[in-house]
């Protein structure tokens, strides 16, 4: 822990995962450190709220990094505290592809995935295998911390650093697609391998195969499997965003809810200040920062920029493809009506009956018993798709499109779930106008940029932005969405703040 006379200040915009991280983190090294969010509580897209008695996640559902060596073991070692209580997801995930009633398992063991594949889809393992050889030199590649993409010399050193013989392998399909390995493999043409990648790269890329960069699928599809893995949090995902707070508070830190910030004001190039307004009491004022680390979407950091974005930047931002939005339908069940042996996390295509958000599926999460998320006897269900956010917000009926939505979900969860009147206690549903509502995320998008190849890696948005002093962190930039990646650019964020302080 590092020891300041005269303590640095950081402010850090939005209390997510990526923010309440950069901010504990900051606070152990001896920053002042306060954070603010317009919420109501910290955690952002891996918040949860309650309703009769259940606990629902809002929207991430499981985590990664958990495992020894993990990025959230690595980072609650540092702050001295406990990793919260989960269990592996085995498998991680059961997909169900259109009117077939057996699922493709995504299980943690590799020798049962392997067997599982290649049952599944003949013919496809040397794809997998690359698969696996990319994600092996990926994942000891960013174990080591690279800064991707780099934007000074200190950043390219720590680039450098990172790199062995063992990465040479990843250089060649820097500019591949999954697409790409397909036709590579002459695989192109297997339908229900194309549409599992689609369904699974969906998930965690934002985009199909086709554009998802090569060298991201290669984590998205290997992450789940031993040693590493996908796990379900005892209690909730709040609790993730509970202990960051804990340890933030602990070192010194404070966090401000219901305290949006308005604006941040940049001089000479340099940031140096934001505007805050205070939603309870409407007060207004200006807080002078050090350093400002913005927990934000992209779009929404050049609204904060306003007039003082960067042309160029701002240029970029707004030629990127569309981000997606999401409609999740979250229900309170009794657990009658979940199946037995029912896996935590699945997800379904399906044929006709009209489509169902952009590729007509649903990512479905079932509680444990047990898990703290539904009283004794009874379970949670959360099931999203993804959807195109500018319907929702220029619907002329936006109540009705809502319910059509929540109805559709529920009778196509009816044909695995038992759900009639007596088994459902409680239905909900939220569209990407309720995202932007609670967590101020431009139009509502969800999950990030898409990992395509120009916004990917080494062609993405830098943690450094073109203002000095202004760092970005969360899903807009490397290495992407969930709570492992914001998790590891914050980690990134303080190393960069870290370095220019020390030099200065």
């Amino acid at each position: 822990m590092t020891s300041r006379k005269n303590k640095s200040r950081a402010i850090v915009i939005g209390a997510g995962i990526g923010g309440l991280t950069a901010g504990a983190l900051l606070a152990r090294r001896g920053y002042s450190v306060l954070i603010l969010d317009q919420a109501l509580v910290p955690g952002g897209c891996a918040s949860t709220f309650k309703r009769k008695g259940f606990t629902f996640d809002v929207g991430a559902t499981q985590v990664a990094g958990l495992e020894p060596g993990g990025i959230h073991q690595r980072i609650f070692s540092e702050l001295a505290i406990e990793l919260p209580k989960a269990t592996p997801c085995d498998p991680a995930c059961a997909v169900y592809l259109p009117g077939e009633k057996t699922p493709v398992n995504v299980w943690r063991d590799p020798q049962k995935w392997q067997e599982e594949r290649q049952r599944q889809f003949p013919g496809s393992e040397p794809f997998w295998q690359l698969i696996a050889a990319l994600f092996k030199a990926s994942w000891e590649f960013q174990g080591r911390n690279p800064v991707l993409p780099p934007r000074n010399l200190w950043d390219l050193s720590q680039l450098i650093q990172a790199v062995r013989p063992g990465t040479l392998i990843t250089v060649p399909y820097t500019l591949f697609t999954v697409g790409d390995a397909l036709r590579a493999y002459g695989l192109e043409n297997d339908r229900r391998l194309r549409t599992f990648l689609d369904l699974q790269l969906k998930l965690y890329s934002q985009v199909n195969a086709e554009e998802t960069a090569l060298l991201y699928a290669a984590t998205a599809l290997s992450v789940s499997q031993q040693p590493q893995g996908l796990f379900h949090l005892q209690g909730s995902m709040q609790v993730l965003s509970d202990r960051l707070v804990e340890a933030l508070e602990r070192n010194g830190g404070q966090l401000l809810m219901r305290h949006s910030v308005e604006q941040i004001i940049v001089k000479h190039g340099k940031a140096t200040a934001v505007v805050i307004h205070d939603r309870k009491t409407g007060e207004v004022w200006t807080e002078p920062a050090d350093c400002i680390v913005a927990n934000v979407t992209v779009q929404n950091l050049m609204q904060l920029l306003g007039k003082k974005a960067p042309r160029g930047y701002q240029k970029r931002v707004h030629k990127l493809p569309p981000a997606s939005g999401a409609f999740v339908v979250y229900l309170g069940v009794d657990e009658s009506a979940i199946p037995l042996e029912c896996p935590p996390h699945l997800q379904f295509m399906y044929d006709g009956n009209g489509p169902l958000g952009e590729n007509n599926s649903l990512f479905v999460s079932v509680s444990r018993p047990g898990d703290g998320r539904a009283p004794a006897g009874r379970s949670t269900i959360i099931a999203s798709t993804f959807v195109d956010p500018q319907t929702w917000w220029h619907t002329e009926d936006y109540q009705g499109l809502k319910k059509k939505y929540t109805e559709d979900a529920i009778a196509r969860l009816a044909q695995f779930f038992y759900l009639k009147p007596e088994t459902m206690i409680h239905v909900e549903s939220a569209t990407p106008r309720t995202f932007a509502h609670f967590t101020a995320r431009e139009q509502g998008i969800v999950g990030g940029i898409g990992q395509r190849i120009p916004t990917f890696g080494p062609f993405g948005f830098a943690n450094r932005t073109p203002i000095n002093h202004l760092w970005l962190v969360g899903d807009s930039t490397h290495p992407g969405e969930g709570t492992a990646g914001v998790s590891y650019s914050a980690l990134t964020v303080v190393k960069q703040i870290e370095a220019q302080f020390q030099r200065s």
